[in-house]
């Protein structure tokens, strides 16, 4: 099927914009100008229901922005339109529920300098700035995103430049925010560049749900600037194959010609995409248009997103129904973003069913179990005796599970383990008693 790659505007742009001349609807800042956010404006192109109203009329609400040609993909009578469900708030959104948290990530716990998230050994996350094209419902970030009190100043992006420059381990960098293509092309172009003058920065990877909400911002010259800094990779996030219309798969097409590696990340959302068949259809729309499909993230515990949040076991049942039955690069790896810093957990189904001294049974997609034998005669130490003996540097001592494996330590405690299991020293002997 070919991708559809003509004119950027929408077939399905509402009635209110329909005398707007092209070149102000393909014009982003037109777009950026022109949101909608108030019921008097989106009651224009939607016919919002009680609850949507709700929504939009409590105070305490999350930012709402709907770019014009986000809105124009929305079905102004279903209410359950997937695109609607994730920019129109509802009354549900102020429910409380178990678990919740404003930081569900603990990133202000990771961040050395304002804005910035070392939570891994080697790679951190820039948080450039609070602005997105349009505000998602169930953002991570929403005890910043959208606060323009809030905004990243330049101050900032310098001291974490400066953090980058002094800590050579980090070899990967990630921008996001907010959406880091929402920046004016300048302070984006400078930011890359300062990194790019980092020696030991080595992958850039670029955030974003930009192209959207706004693909209008995907223009020739913001990609030939992109392209000027190499090795650079781009994650978009699109949750429902009606996302992906002839304007996006346009910008798509102009990124992936530019040579930027694109891969996709997904929330699972309920009601919107917890469906084996909407993720198959989405993959294989998202690898048509040469974006590999990266994450798939349980809905994370953030404020508002409650309604939203669906079983880990919805996930894996998931997974197990694009396993084997579509091609393996279409397959994102399905992660828990664990809830006070613990990062990303892949989850997935159990194909390893057990295991014994020189064998292990296992099974595929269709239910066909296996036994497979290992090598007797396999040393695992060899590659470490090779290693020793020449040149190379040897490895950083590996931490969790892996450091485990590698003989660094014996046990992983939690913390109070050892003072919780001192007993002799806790409750001493009473000489006068006998029991």
């Amino acid at each position: 099927m070919p991708i559809e790659t003509s004119s950027l505007i929408s077939s399905s742009r509402p009635s209110i914009w329909a005398n707007v001349p092209d070149s102000d609807w393909n014009d982003w800042r037109w777009q950026l100008k022109h949101r909608l956010n108030s019921i008097e404006e989106l009651s224009q192109v939607i016919n919002l229901i009680p609850e949507e109203i709700q929504g939009l009329s409590a105070k305490e609400r999350f930012r709402v922005h709907i770019t014009p040609y986000f809105a124009g993909q929305i079905d102004p009578n279903d209410p359950n339109c997937p695109i609607r469900r994730q920019v129109i708030p509802l009354g549900s959104e102020l429910q409380a529920f178990e678990g919740m948290q404003a930081d569900s990530l603990s990133e202000e716990e990771h961040s050395p300098v304002p804005g910035l998230v070392h939570r891994y050994p080697d790679r951190v996350l820039m948080l450039l700035t609070t602005h997105c094209a349009s505000y998602c419902r169930y953002c991570t970030r929403s005890r910043i995103v959208g606060q323009f009190d809030k905004s990243t100043k330049q101050p900032a992006i310098e001291q974490q430049l400066n953090y980058l420059r002094n800590n050579p381990q980090v070899r990967d960098v990630l921008l996001s925010g907010g959406d880091p293509l929402t920046l004016s092309p300048t302070m984006l172009e400078y930011v890359l560049a300062q990194l790019r003058d980092i020696e030991h920065i080595e992958i850039v990877r670029i955030g974003s749900r930009a192209p959207v909400f706004l693909p209008q911002l995907v223009t020739d010259e913001l990609c030939e600037m992109l392209k000027r800094f190499h090795p650079l990779w781009i994650n978009i996030h699109v949750n429902h194959p009606k996302e992906i219309t002839p304007a996006l798969s346009r910008a798509l097409a102009k990124l992936a010609d530019a040579g930027i590696p694109l891969g996709n990340q997904s929330v699972l959302l309920a009601g919107i995409n917890d469906s084996v068949e909407i993720q198959r259809e989405l993959v294989h729309k998202l690898v048509r248009n040469r974006v590999r499909p990266y994450y798939l993230y349980q809905c994370d515990l953030v404020k508002g997103a409650g309604h939203f949040r669906t079983t880990v076991a919805k996930g894996i049942e998931i997974i197990e129904g694009l396993r084997g039955h579509t091609s393996g690069y279409a397959i994102p790896t399905y992660v828990v973003d664990a809830p006070g810093g613990g990062g990303k957990i892949p989850v997935m189904p159990q194909y390893l069913i057990s295991q014994a001294p020189g064998r292990v049974v296992l099974r595929n997609y269709e239910g066909y179990i296996v036994t497979y034998e290992e090598p007797q005669d396999y040393n695992p130490q060899l590659i470490e005796q090779i290693r020793t003996q020449s040149t190379q540097s040897s490895e950083t001592n590996r931490l969790g599970v892996s450091g485990l494996l590698q003989g660094n330590a014996s046990a992983i405690k939690p913390e109070g383990f050892d003072r919780l299991h001192a007993r002799a020293e806790r409750l001493p002997l009473d000489s006068g008693t006998l029991d």
